[in-house]
């Protein structure tokens, strides 16, 4: 996201000394991507960044896989899936493949007791029910219902949810994740017919710094593995930034959708991209306005990308039996479109009010099981009439 942005305090010029006011100075750490080719930002900091004391333990998060050449269509229940206390334990792969990782988790507790860090991927956290802090080494982002959180990769944080009833549905991306290209002019600036604008989105604010030595643990998710390494100094030790890479939200109830008098296709939707899948954002909007319109969407084969839809909240007109929390995995190879009688119902109708986020992976997505405990077993066959 080609936004500047600028936090606590930093020295007029780059890579020149930077001196504590009772001596001594402050450490530049460049936090950037894509080599130095990518959005970066520089950070400056208490204690030297590089300073790990012990790591404790490592242990492989691969997800375990039910389905690794995937054919069958499925509904997955998520509300069915159980509540944990501890923020990375809630966490659990529902779709994965080299790109990404697809999941729902529903923590009970604040992550408080250690850090954390994806040195993989690129996160986007979806709230569908919770309110809380997003706490990071670069500023805090309050979040509720609706948000997207994207989380660069390499990002230290912990997060601070208010009750204990959350609901979360995100991505793991090994490539990095942007805005869509066709929104953006050539300098990145978001354009007229952008669906969303610069003023959307929730930047960090609030920098917390900390001056302090000790015992700090961090964990750290790289290549499927995830390390337990004790850091020599607080993570939260930031004392100024500034640059483009950063975390930041938007609330799905910003996006703006982009009507038609007949049927528009998914693309009109799209949030996010990477090189190697997109997310859109189904929102409440006017139906297709053409006298003759069928505002159901029409029959599609995929072809060239697994299609996931998260259903969120509201009255899902192109299928039955819908319920919040349900994920649908409509996978390569065969057609997919409205449920039987739903094209129908759908003619005449003015407005909808559903909410969810669809993510379509060019790859297809192998099934965990994990995902396979939560799935109702009969989807695949809700269109024999």
């Amino acid at each position: 996201m080609p936004i500047y942005h600028k936090l606590g305090e930093f020295p007029q010029k780059r890579h020149v000394q930077f001196e504590k006011p009772d001596g001594g100075l402050y450490y530049e750490q460049l936090f950037g991507t894509e080599g130095f080719n990518g959005h970066s930002s520089l950070l400056y900091q208490v204690h030297r960044p590089t300073q790990v004391k012990e790591i404790v333990k490592s242990y492989s998060v691969e997800p375990e896989i039910a389905i690794d050449k995937n054919i069958k269509s499925l509904l997955l229940k998520g509300f069915e899936l159980e509540p944990e206390d501890d923020f990375l334990q809630s966490r659990k792969p529902m779709l994965v493949n080299s790109d990404c990782i697809v999941g729902l988790a529903a923590p009970r507790k604040s992550l408080r007791e250690y850090f954390y860090k994806n040195a993989d991927a690129d996160e986007m956290i979806f709230i569908h029910k919770g309110t809380g802090t997003l706490r990071t080494f670069m500023g805090n982002i309050p979040f509720e219902y609706g948000d997207y959180l994207i989380i660069p990769r390499g990002m230290i944080y912990q997060i601070d949810f208010d009750t204990e009833d959350n609901r979360l549905f995100y991505v793991e991306s090994i490539a990095p994740m942007y805005t869509p290209k066709r929104y953006k002019n050539e300098s990145g600036q978001l354009l007229e017919h952008s669906p969303f604008c610069e003023r959307d989105f929730k930047l960090p604010q609030e920098l917390e710094t900390y001056d302090e030595k000790g015992d700090f643990l961090i964990k750290i998710k790289k290549e499927g593995m995830m390390h337990e390494m004790i850091y020599a100094t607080h993570p939260f030790d930031v004392i100024g930034w500034d640059g483009y890479n950063f975390p930041y939200a938007f609330s799905i109830h910003n996006f703006e959708p982009i009507t038609g008098r007949v049927h528009l296709p998914p693309p009109i939707h799209q949030t996010f991209e990477t090189s190697t899948f997109v997310i859109c954002s189904f929102c409440p909007r006017l139906y297709d306005y053409h006298p003759k319109s069928i505002p159901a969407p029409y029959n599609h084969s995929n072809i060239d990308s697994d299609e996931v839809l998260y259903y969120v909240d509201g009255d899902f007109m192109s299928r039955n039996n819908i319920e919040q929390g349900h994920i649908t995995l409509h996978p390569k190879g065969i057609p997919h479109g409205p449920a039987p009688g739903a094209t129908e119902r759908s003619i005449g109708e003015t407005v909808t009010e559903e909410l969810a986020v669809m993510v379509d992976t060019f790859r297809p997505l192998k099934v965990t099981k994990l995902a396979m405990g939560l799935d109702d077993g009969e989807y695949y066959k809700s269109w024999v009439e």
